[in-house]
């Protein structure tokens, strides 16, 4: 059982930055492409980004239009951990944001076997 945990959110105001992190125990995230997803409260779940399959001799990265140019989606295989950093932060950012795991999702045909708990994100304006 792979178990995902996030970390990292808060409080900012607008035009901040945060780093989210997913990381887990007892198991190699680079088996898995890891994706970001958020949902704020009445919205539906939106897939934010995704970074494919960490032993691939090359990473691809995707982004939703609503954070492209503003975020970055990395890995750190020594802390065996997934980054995103979201700068100049807006309200419309606000919401819980999730990663999951699975080792044949896809941008366009996300499969994810497993999820975290979310860490909350407020921008305030």
């Amino acid at each position: 059982q792979v178990q995902l945990v996030e970390s990292g959110g808060g409080l900012v105001q607008s035009g901040g930055s945060l780093r989210l992190s997913c990381t887990a125990s007892g198991v190699s995230l680079d088996r898995y492409a890891i994706g970001w997803f958020r949902q704020a409260p009445g919205k539906e779940r939106e897939a934010v980004s995704l970074i494919s399959r960490g032993f691939e001799s090359s990473y691809s990265t995707y982004y939703a239009d609503s954070v492209k140019g503003r975020s970055t989606i990395s890995r750190d295989k020594s802390k065996n951990t997934v980054y995103l950093e979201m700068n100049s932060l807006r309200p419309e950012d606000t919401a819980t944001y999730y990663c999951a795991a699975g080792p044949n999702s896809k941008w366009d045909t996300p499969d994810y076997d497993y999820w975290g708990q979310g860490t909350q994100v407020t921008v305030s304006s």
